[in-house]
C-alpha cells in the first residue's frame, strides 16, 4: 500500500479511481536493462508485461492494499500495441471475491484506452490474499489445468539468473514480499519472490523478437513462486502458442513456474 494512505476492505462491484499512466522510453530501457532484456525487441511499443504491475497499482491508488497479495492468473487482451510516452487512461473494477482455504481469492478487471476512449489494454487478474493462519500447503481455489504437461515437448532457450540486487531494482513500493526477506518468510516463503510482470517480461520479449505482434490475446498461469536467487529458463511449445519459465525445484527437476497460452496473435503488417 503507498504510504500514507488507508487501505479499503473490497468488494465486489468496487470501481477503482480514474487515473492516467504514461510508459517513457527511458523507463522501458531501464527496468528491462536490470533483467539484461533487450528494449528494442519491442520497438516503439511498451512491453504489455508493465501492465500487470500497472494494474496492481492502479488498485494501490485507489486504496486497496496489495501487500501480501500473489497474482495467480493473469489475462492481457492487446488490443493494439500501447506506444512509448502514450498516454492511456486506466479504469477497473473489483468483478468478484471469494474465500478460499488458503485465504481470499480477488477477480480484477483494469482497462487502458487510449485519448479518444479506444481500448488499448486489457488486463484481468485472479489474485490470492494468504491468510498467516491458514496452513501456507492448502488450496487457492479451482486450478487450471496445465497448458504444458510435458516438458519434453519445449524447446528451451536461454536461462536468467536472478539476484537479489536484480529483483530490488526491478521491484516497486506496494508489496514487500517482492523486495524485503522479513516480510517474505513472514508470509511462508523462503525468499522474495519475484512479481508475476517481471518474469513475463523475459517471454513477451522472445515472442516480439519472433512475431512483432500487433494484437495478442494470452492467459498466464502463475504456477511456483520465482525466488529473487532462482535460475528460469525459457521453454517455448510448438510456434510460441504457448511458453513457459522453468525452474528446479529442491530434488533438481525441471518444473513448470510460469506458462502462458496464447490464443490469439496478429502479427505486424
Amino acid at each position: 500500500m503507498v504510504s500514507g494512505t488507508t487501505s479499503i476492505e473490497p468488494y465486489a462491484g468496487f470501481k477503482l479511481d480514474a487515473d492516467t499512466v504514461v510508459v517513457s522510453a527511458a523507463h522501458q530501457r531501464a527496468k528491462l536493462a536490470v533483467l539484461g532484456v533487450d528494449a528494442t525487441a519491442f520497438g516503439h511499443c511498451v512491453a504489455p508485461s508493465f501492465f500487470i504491475g500497472m494494474a496492481i497499482h492502479a488498485g494501490v491508488s485507489s486504496g486497496i492494499s496489495s501487500e501480501g497479495a500473489i497474482n495467480m492468473v493473469q489475462s492481457l487482451i492487446v488490443h493494439r500495441c500501447a506506444l512509448l510516452d502514450e498516454e492511456l487512461s486506466v479504469n477497473g473494477e473489483i468483478k468478484s471475491i471469494s474465500e478460499v482455504p488458503r485465504g481470499r481469492s480477488t477477480d480484477t478487471d483494469v482497462w487502458f484506452n487510449d485519448e479518444n476512449g479506444e481500448p488499448v489494454i486489457t488486463a484481468r487478474c485472479t489474485s490470492l490474499r494468504p491468510n498467516p493462519d491458514q496452513a501456507p500447503g492448502r488450496g487457492a481455489g479451482a486450478r487450471a489445468a496445465p497448458i504444458i504437461e510435458d516438458l519434453e515437448l519445449l524447446a528451451m532457450g536461454a536461462t536468467h539468473e536472478l539476484s537479489p540486487e536484480c529483483v530490488k531494482a526491478y521491484s516497486s513500493e506496494g508489496n514487500s514480499i517482492h523486495y524485503d526477506l522479513a516480510a517474505a518468510q513472514k508470509a511462508g516463503f523462503r525468499a522474495p519472490l519475484i512479481g508475476g510482470g517481471m518474469g513475463v517480461h523475459f517471454l513477451l520479449a522472445v515472442l516480439w523478437r519472433r512475431r512483432a505482434p500487433q494484437a495478442l490475446s494470452c492467459d498466464i498461469y502463475f504456477r511456483r513462486p520465482i525466488f529473487w536467487d532462482d535460475a528460469v529458463t525459457i521453454g517455448i511449445l510448438g510456434d510460441n502458442r504457448a511458453q513457459a519459465l522453468v525452474k528446479r525445484d529442491s530434488h533438481g527437476a525441471l518444473k513448470v513456474a510460469t506458462e502462458i497460452a496464447i490464443h490469439e496473435l496478429i502479427s505486424a503488417p
